[in-house]
């Protein structure tokens, strides 16, 4: 379970908010941000300020607090750009957020990232502008199963996976794209748990 101060940092970090500018449209000081995230204040009433100038809900924030009626609990998911395989296998990689999307209904086991698709190689299950939401705890191949990848340049890429010979698979409109077989064990991002384009 996560600290008070661990989740205001994250959130805050992730929706490219500085201390200064959150306790501004939360209508606090600069100073009570500050003190919870260290962990050195956990007791105050201004949490739903602060929660609604960063856009979540309070149990966002607090998990202890008993949620209402008035909806589902989501997570802050931060959408990260393309980078090198590398980098999104970085543990803190709050400086490749492009900004951050709210999901409901994912395990809180996970390790969430989100990443719009570009390119058409998943077009069939995906299609550009779409985003998918990647756990990055799991790693584990399963058939017909999607991940982020390293291709054999070292780039990250998503494609389905196929055993038998191991490969990872377009599943495109273009048959231009080619499956990818690696030689070695591949590095794996993570597993591809959901797909989501806006109509």
């Amino acid at each position: 379970m996560s600290t008070i101060a661990e989740n205001l940092r994250r959130i805050r970090k992730i929706s490219g908010l500085s201390q200064a500018l959150l306790a501004s449209k939360a209508g606090v000081s600069q100073q009570l941000i500050s003190q919870l995230e260290r962990g050195e204040n956990n007791k105050t009433t201004e949490l739903p300020a602060i929660a609604a100038a960063l856009g979540v809900a309070v149990h966002e924030i607090d998990e202890d607090f008993t949620p209402g009626t008035t909806g589902m609990p989501t997570k802050v998911i931060p959408l990260i750009s393309w980078v090198s395989a590398g980098a999104m296998m970085r543990e803190d990689i709050t400086d490749e957020a492009i900004g951050a999307i709210r999901i409901s209904d994912l395990p809180d086991n996970g390790d969430w990232i989100a990443l719009s698709v570009t390119g058409d190689s998943m077009d069939r299950i995906s299609p550009p502008e779409s985003v998918i939401v990647v756990d990055r705890t799991d790693k584990r191949l399963v058939s017909n199963a999607c991940y982020v990848i390293a291709d054999p340049d070292g780039n990250a890429t998503y494609k389905r996976y196929r055993p038998s010979p191991m490969r990872f698979e377009p599943v495109s409109t273009n048959p231009a794209h080619e499956p990818i077989i690696p030689d070695n064990e591949p590095l794996i991002i993570g597993r591809v748990r959901r797909s989501i384009l806006e109509m």
